[in-house]
């Protein structure tokens, strides 16, 4: 029998090597963004890579820390796609630069930098915009838009007018203004069959998007990059909640695949809570982080004044993680449970 000596851990992990895979994982939705949309959302994260790059030296300068070893760790460029997937691909590219700067000098390195931000930066970055510019923030490109590189690279840089009729609703915000006009009077699984903007289950071309995130999310828990809890759990508080009120009201509620395959969910549940820094830490408390980010999100969407509220419910539930991680930390070896 041969004893070995330690270290036993072997596996080659870095933040640089985790962050490259979550960047591949987001792949295949860009690869169906720009199916659907157009290449905007390349030079759209071309431009808060940039941002974010830029972003990141400055501070580093001001704070006196090495720049090789925290420019190159990729944390950076993950936060710059995050925050240029969750803007419209048209937006213009000062909008962008602004969202990333503030995710990477205000809610990032203002907190102590890498591994000390309370916040996520990419969902701190929407919530200021979106408050900040609510009509660019809206401005979402509308279903059969035909724009070359070229037109789409004027209207971003801003060479061209942006006209309202090259923008349309999201197919959370088009349900939600639909039932409001209606007034309880709209049927929403005609509503979903009739207009264009819906598609097979979800919103049309979106299923596709949020497909892409959801194999990308299914790879990085494949090779142990994010846990199982808090995305699952996300899912399952949506889902939840949106199969309750379905059940009840079929008429007036959509159905939780809906939910699930539109706006930010799928990007949000593998992308967004699972953040190891601004999520919790403890087994018991990923379940609970996730669950209730996801019922939240949730509410906000079909209650709220926002079409979706992942972005809000991510950042109510980082404010308390303290609290969860507190309340559902395990015994320590060798001693009882305190009551």
């Amino acid at each position: 029998m041969s004893w070995s000596t330690p270290p036993y851990l072997l596996a080659d992990v870095s933040v640089r090597r985790v962050m490259l895979q979550v960047l591949l994982a987001l792949l295949p939705g860009i690869a169906a963004y720009v199916w659907l949309i157009g290449p905007s959302i390349i030079l759209q994260l071309a431009i808060a890579t940039l941002a974010a790059l830029l972003g990141e030296v400055l501070m580093l300068r001001l704070r006196r820390r090495p720049l090789l070893l925290f420019v190159t760790d990729g944390s950076a460029i993950v936060t710059a796609w995050l925050v240029a997937l969750a803007f419209p691909p048209l937006s213009p590219w000062w909008l962008t630069a602004v969202g990333v700067l503030f995710a990477i000098v205000v809610a990032k390195h203002l907190y102590g930098g890498l591994g000390q931000n309370p916040f996520n930066p990419a969902m701190i970055a929407f919530a200021a915009c979106i408050v900040s510019f609510p009509a660019l923030m809206s401005q979402w490109p509308a279903l059969g838009l035909e724009l070359s590189l070229r037109e789409q690279f004027e209207i971003i840089v801003g060479l061209a007018p942006r006209v309202d009729a090259m923008t349309g609703a999201t197919p959370l915000d088009a349900l939600k203004t639909a039932l409001k006009l209606g007034e309880g009077a709209v049927d929403v699984p005609t509503l979903l069959a009739t207009q264009e903007v819906f598609g097979n289950f979800a919103g049309r071309g979106w299923e596709w998007v949020s497909a892409g995130y959801l194999l990308g999310g299914v790879w990085l828990w494949q090779r142990r990059i994010i846990p199982w809890q808090a995305p699952l759990a996300f899912v399952c508080g949506l889902s939840l909640l949106a199969a309750i009120l379905w059940l009840w009201k079929p008429q007036q509620f959509a159905s939780p695949l809906f939910h699930l395959f539109s706006g930010g969910a799928m990007l949000g549940a593998f992308f967004i809570v699972t953040d190891p820094v601004s999520g919790s830490t403890t087994f018991r408390g990923k379940l609970i982080f996730g669950f209730l980010a996801g019922a939240i999100a949730y509410v906000i969407r079909v209650f709220g004044g926002y079409p979706d509220g992942v972005a809000f419910a991510v950042l109510l539930l980082n404010l308390c993680v303290p609290l969860i991680d507190m309340y559902t930390q395990p015994p320590i070896f060798g001693m009882k449970k305190q009551r």
